[in-house]
């Protein structure tokens, strides 16, 4: 089990998709059975290490499909777009890291009409919980790791933020997970982590009047 690395000063912001800002009803234990894939298995992993290229093609034809019929219907998540505001107004950059093909994640963003500074999809990188498109932005925007948080709603996205040693935000969507104690902070919905950042501002600002004085 990991320990959550503390939450400091945040001067970016990466996301999850799928549950976090947009809705996804993707049912994959459902989708393992028709792959054949168990249980315990990841199935981008799975996929990934299948030696006949013609079937894992195949493969990766299945859940492509299944995942832009998702992204067709997929709805917004209750308070995302002002949370999304909120970073914008204090020019906190924002990305989002999914392991969604890029195209579903194109159109769920694109649908939504959603803003991002980047949009990074499993075809960049190795998925998560693997940790290196969160780096990647991390390089990208010139800031150290501790002072990005990577907000998701699984322990894929708990882990890879603890392997790029970045704070992590755990939205439950008020169903009971078993994993909260590996979140830096835990909200219910993103109207929290809202919460969260605005007294960080107030907090700084409140800091720099007394210097000011």
């Amino acid at each position: 089990m990991s320990t959550p690395i503390p939450c400091n000063m945040i001067s970016g912001v990466i996301f999850d998709l799928d549950n976090t800002l947009v809705s996804s009803a993707l049912d994959f234990d459902w989708l393992r059975q028709q792959l054949s894939c168990a249980a315990n298995i990841d199935l981008l992993q799975y996929i990934a290490d299948i030696p006949d290229v013609t079937h894992r093609k195949q493969l990766e034809e299945k859940v492509i499909e299944h995942e832009l019929a998702d992204a067709r219907q997929s709805t917004i998540m209750p308070e995302c777009e002002n949370l999304l505001s909120y970073l914008r107004q204090q020019k906190i950059p924002t990305a989002v890291v999914t392991r969604n093909c890029a195209q579903a994640a194109k159109l769920k963003i694109d649908h939504h009409q959603l803003q991002f500074d980047r949009i990074v999809s499993r075809e960049e990188f190795p998925p998560k919980p693997a940790p290196d498109a969160l780096l990647d932005i991390a390089q990208q925007w010139q800031l150290a790791p501790q002072n990005i948080l990577y907000v998701g709603d699984y322990i894929y996205d708990l882990q890879a933020a603890f392997r790029a040693n970045m704070p992590s935000c755990l939205v439950t969507n008020g169903d009971d997970v078993c994993f909260t104690n590996q979140a830096s902070m835990v909200v219910q919905q993103l109207d929290g982590l809202t919460d969260i950042l605005r007294e960080q501002t107030c907090m700084l600002q409140r800091e720099h009047d007394s210097v000011e004085v």
